[in-house]
């Protein structure tokens, strides 16, 4: 089974909501069968690259909030990743462009090396000091830890268009599949959950998931096989 969750480093609910679902495969008896493909999608796609600010004046300038208000949605959010085991950091954050983490993140794939990359990616925006967005050689630090060649991650970020596309068309997708806002979790392309749900909620869908997978059919035409005894020899 295949689950595809669409999410954003920037965006706090999916680094919670990628502990929840964590939490709720672990769990799950088939685990070891369930591919886990994490997709591409920009809270603001089209973000210039320079264009950082405090992610509190962000809220109040994006959402009209007053610092007040801004302050306490991050207070929560520090308590909802505290009862996940989470480290964050609700002040002195800042905000900024993803689209070329998610260029790395499709190099990390073919890697073999997406879920590392993404871990990290998500710590050092929510949980350390040091900045994602202003300087590419953390990209490149934060690669390399995750165990990728830090001289091809750095041709990734001097080429704007590597990757540019595979990021578009997962962003596509999920218009597509009428997502329009992350994360976003699709279970074997039969079941959508929204959200950082609670890790019963994920849990529950996996299960519903697995039951309803489709049954192999098989095709018997007679033809020889080789089983646990043996390979039937033909007789003359």
């Amino acid at each position: 089974m295949r689950v595809e969750i669409w999410s954003d480093i920037a965006c706090p609910w999916c680094y919670v909501g990628k502990a929840r679902f964590e939490k709720a495969l672990a769990s799950f008896p088939h685990r070891e069968q369930v591919e886990v493909v994490h997709r591409s999608f920009e809270l603001d796609p089209g973000r210039a690259k320079g264009d950082i600010q405090p992610v509190i004046t962000m809220l109040t300038k994006k959402y009209g909030m007053r610092p007040a208000q801004a302050e306490a949605g991050e207070d929560n959010l520090g308590a909802q990743a505290a009862a996940e085991g989470l480290p964050y950091r609700t002040r002195g954050r800042d905000h900024g462009g993803t689209f070329d983490m998610h260029r790395l993140l499709h190099h990390a794939r073919e890697q073999g090396r997406q879920e590392e990359l993404l871990d990290l990616l998500y710590r050092a925006n929510f949980a350390e000091e040091r900045s994602v967005f202003d300087d590419d050689e953390r990209l490149v630090e934060l690669a390399g830890a995750a165990g990728l060649d830090t001289d091809a991650v750095r041709a990734v970020l001097a080429d704007p268009g590597a990757y540019a596309d595979e990021v578009r068309a997962d962003e596509r997708e999920a218009a597509e599949l009428g997502a329009n806002g992350v994360p976003f979790f699709v279970l074997d392309r039969t079941y959508g959950v929204s959200g950082a749900q609670p890790a019963e909620v994920f849990a529950q869908a996996l299960t519903r998931a697995w039951g309803e997978r489709p049954a192999l059919k098989m095709a018997d035409d007679g033809a020889q096989v080789c089983g646990p005894d043996g390979c039937a020899v033909p007789q003359q």
